[in-house]
C-alpha cells in the first residue's frame, strides 16, 4: 500500500502545480496561490486526524510557522514560473533545488554525505544547467522560467529544512501549522491584489484553482498515509520525488512544450539526481 500512496502524492503533487500554473495565468498569483494553500490547508487538517502523533508543541509551532512562511513564498514563486514560463523547466528546477539545498546544508552543518547524496548533488550540475537553456529561433540561448523556478526551489528547500527541524514525533502537527501560516502570509498580499485589480472569478479561473487544491490535498494525505503504511522509507521517497517529472509531461502532452535533446537529457539527469539525493537522505 505505501507504493501506491507514494505514486498517487507523486500524481497529486505533480497534476496539483501544473493546474496551480494554469490558475496563475488566468488569475492573479497571489489570488489564486492563496485559494489554492487554504485548499491544502484543509487537507493537511484531515492528515492531522489521521496521524496527530504526540500532538502540537511549542517547538513544533516555531519550526512550523517557519516552514510555512517559507512555502507562502516559494509557492508563489513556483506557480507564477509555472505561468509565465516553460512549466517543464519551472517544475524540475524547483524539485532538483528544493532536495539538493537541504543537503547542502547539512554537509555545512557537519552532517555526514552519502555516496548517493553526493552523486545526486554532482548529476545536478549539469543537470540544471541542460535544462535551464533553451535556444532561441536566432540561435541564442536564453532562459525560459528558470530564475523562478530556482529562486522557488532555494524557497522549498528552506522549507524542507525547517519542517525537518520539526521533527516527525508530532504526526502531521507540523504540515498543518505549516499551511495555516502560509495562508496567513498569503491573505495580505491577496488582499492588495483582489482591492487593486479586482479581478473576476469566473469558471475558466476557478476551475484550475479547484483542481490544484484538489491534487495537492489528495497528495498531502497521501503521503502522509504513505508515510504511516510501514511500508520501505526509500521506495516511498523515490516514487514520491518523481512528481516534477509528473508536471512536466501534463506541460509536454496537454501545453505541446517543446523538448529539445540538450533539454530531454537534462529532465532525465535531474529527475535522476532528485532520486538519487532523495535515497541517500534517508
Amino acid at each position: 500500500m505505501s507504493i501506491l500512496f507514494a505514486l498517487v502524492t507523486a500524481l497529486g503533487f505533480g497534476a496539483g502545480d501544473f493546474s496551480a500554473g494554469l490558475a496563475a495565468r488566468r488569475l492573479d498569483v497571489r489570488v489564486s496561490t492563496l485559494m489554492v494553500q487554504a485548499l491544502v490547508t484543509l487537507a493537511a487538517i484531515v492528515a492531522v486526524l489521521l496521524s496527530s502523533g504526540d500532538g502540537l508543541t511549542g517547538h513544533v509551532m516555531v519550526w512550523g510557522a517557519a516552514a510555512g512562511v517559507a512555502n507562502g513564498f516559494a509557492v508563489t514563486l513556483l506557480y507564477y514560473g509555472l505561468a509565465v514560463g516553460r512549466m517543464s523547466i519551472v517544475a524540475t528546477l524547483t524539485g532538483l533545488i528544493g532536495a539538493v539545498l537541504p543537503i547542502l546544508v547539512g554537509v555545512v552543518r557537519g552532517d555526514p554525505l552519502s555516496a548517493l547524496s553526493a552523486a545526486g548533488i554532482v548529476l545536478a550540475i549539469p543537470a540544471i544547467a541542460l535544462v535551464s537553456w533553451h535556444p532561441a529561433s536566432g540561435g541564442a540561448a536564453k532562459s525560459s522560467g528558470a530564475i523562478w523556478g530556482s529562486l522557488a526551489g532555494i524557497g522549498g528547500g528552506i522549507y524542507y529544512i525547517a519542517l525537518d527541524q520539526a521533527g516527525h514525533a508530532s504526526g502531521a502537527w507540523p504540515i498543518a501549522v505549516t499551511q495555516v501560516v502560509s495562508v496567513l502570509v498569503l491573505i495580505p498580499l491577496a488582499l492588495r491584489s483582489l482591492l487593486a485589480e479586482r479581478p473576476t472569478l469566473g469558471r475558466s479561473s476557478l476551475a484550475p484553482v479547484l483542481f490544484a487544491g484538489l491534487g495537492v490535498g489528495i497528495a498531502t494525505i497521501a503521503l502522509q498515509a504513505a508515510f504511516n503504511s510501514g511500508g520501505q522509507l526509500a521506495i516511498v521517497v523515490v516514487v514520491f520525488s518523481l512528481y516534477p517529472g509528473v508536471t512536466a509531461l501534463f506541460a509536454r502532452f496537454i501545453l505541446a512544450e517543446h523538448w529539445i535533446i540538450t533539454q530531454r537529457i537534462g529532465l532525465l539527469a535531474a529527475l535522476t539526481a532528485v532520486v538519487l539525493v532523495s535515497i541517500g537522505s534517508n
